[in-house]
């Protein structure tokens, strides 16, 4: 008798661990809702998609990094230096203190392309030392991480701009980032965002690249002995997150309307904290595109919520790193569970 009341409890509870972090979220809703009601709103949704978006490219770029059982501490700078080169070169001709002041006219696509490619090249980089070299992803990507800032720094520091901020971006850049498709009063780079989450979640699903990624993540030795090129698939991780980090740099400058050489910081550990909390295992081989955005959506919505309520900044920081702790926690027992 006994058995057959614990065996459902059992299912209930084994079916909350996996669904923890959803639970959490709605959790999260309801309680702030009921101290503020007025954050029952589309307004509030609309900003929480809106300042997360590019936050969630980077959190995609990461996915595939971490499902291969790697880590890229370099993203963030990378982000930034996409979005200085993208301000750089997409200055309107009528700005008083242009970054190439005798540039003629380019069109959207020149900073565009300029941005993803040296993003991608960097990818490349760290993808290539660590498949041929063999040096751990942390070491490789910590030390790209230095020199895409420094980089990114004497770039920012070329006369006649010296290191100051870079404004008056063409319209037709602002309006990605902050504009709306007519009709819909959806912001266009809300869409942006999810159309490259579906072509993540496509990749990782269904293409045989994606399922290398898997099996590499996972046992890499076996992978290797089922005739996988570990190496090259390395490298395709590495570059595809470089090429993602710079679309997000070239949105997060369309989203500003500028950019300065502080841009990034720390953006790959909101990355990796949202990957990990959407269910991406840290030790590789486990995640999921869907996952990650509810990842995103729990961190989005914490900071946006607790500053709506008038939480201390400071009490946030100890809450995010609650709830990462948690959600490593859970992920290591359910890693158990399937052993």
């Amino acid at each position: 008798m006994d058995e057959l009341v614990n065996a459902p409890l059992r299912k209930i509870g084994r079916w909350a661990g996996d669904k923890v972090i959803i639970l959490a979220l709605f959790v999260l809703i309801i309680v702030i809702s009921i101290i503020n009601p007025r954050f029952l709103s589309l307004q509030v949704l609309r900003d929480v998609a809106l300042q997360n978006s590019t936050r969630l490219i980077i959190a995609c770029g990461m996915t595939f990094v971490l499902i291969s059982s790697g880590v890229d501490l370099s993203a963030g700078r990378i982000v930034g230096l996409a979005a200085v080169i993208t301000a750089s070169l997409g200055q309107t001709m009528e700005y008083g203190r242009r970054f190439y002041p005798n540039m003629g006219a380019v069109p959207i696509i020149v900073p565009f392309l300029a941005a993803v490619s040296i993003a991608g090249l960097l990818g490349f980089f760290n993808g290539l030392i660590i498949a041929k070299f063999k040096i751990v992803p942390f070491i490789v990507t910590l030390g790209s991480q230095i020199m895409a800032w420094g980089i990114n720094l004497l770039y920012f520091d070329i006369p006649p701009n010296s290191s100051q901020p870079i404004g008056g971006i063409k319209s037709s850049i602002t309006r990605l980032g902050s504009g709306l498709i007519p009709g819909l009063g959806i912001p266009i780079i809300i869409v942006i965002a999810l159309i490259i989450c579906g072509i993540c979640w496509f990749i990782l699903s269904k293409l045989r690249f994606g399922r290398n990624v898997y099996a590499v993540g996972g046992n890499s030795e076996s992978a290797m002995v089922s005739g996988i090129r570990v190496d090259l698939n390395l490298m395709g991780v590495y570059t595809l997150a470089g090429i993602l980090y710079g679309i997000a740099g070239f949105l997060e400058c369309s989203r500003t309307g500028g950019a300065t050489s502080a841009y990034g910081l720390s953006y790959e550990f909101d990355a990796i904290s949202a990957c990990v909390v959407g269910g991406v295992s840290n030790t590789g081989g486990i995640g999921t595109i869907p996952g990650v955005i509810v990842g995103v959506l729990v961190f989005g919505i914490l900071n946006y919520g607790l500053t709506f309520i008038g939480v201390n900044p400071y009490w946030q920081n100890i809450v995010k790193g609650l709830i990462i702790i948690a959600a490593v926690g859970f992920d290591i027992r359910k890693n158990i569970r399937r052993k």
